[in-house]
């Protein structure tokens, strides 16, 4: 049985077959009969969760990955893509939190720019 073999639950894999992840065959008495090359699947598909792939992500690159001559190289070309892609979002989220570090000491960050008469905060604005 692919859960106890995995240890994710059969609602999980169901899940996982309704997203086009896992495919499964049916016996004559209606269970699902997956191949034997699911449990490394499935044991792909939580750990790319685990380093924060979404579902969606998995989806797209599952099959050049099972597709690759070499898909062990495969998988560690889509680990640098999404090491890129943290890179870029924790930029941003640097230069946004700069940004608000910045608004924080002016009198009152959610009136905008300056203008040259002081801004004063709306009533009941709590003033740094």
């Amino acid at each position: 049985m692919l859960a106890q073999a995995t240890g994710v639950s059969r609602e999980t894999l169901r899940f996982y077959e309704q997203r086009g992840l896992l495919r499964a065959s049916r016996l004559g008495n209606g269970y699902r009969d997956y191949p034997q090359a699911s449990v490394l699947l499935v044991q792909y598909i939580r750990n790319a969760q685990r380093l924060g792939f979404t579902l969606t992500e998995i989806s797209a690159r599952l099959p050049d990955i099972w597709d690759a001559p070499d898909p062990a190289q495969k998988v560690m070309e889509v680990l640098q893509l999404k090491l890129q892609e943290l890179d870029q979002r924790i930029l941003a989220l640097q230069t946004l939190r700069q940004q608000l570090a910045h608004e924080i000491v002016q009198q009152c960050p959610l009136l905008g720019e300056r203008t040259q008469a002081p801004a004063t905060c709306p009533p009941g604005w709590a003033q740094q």
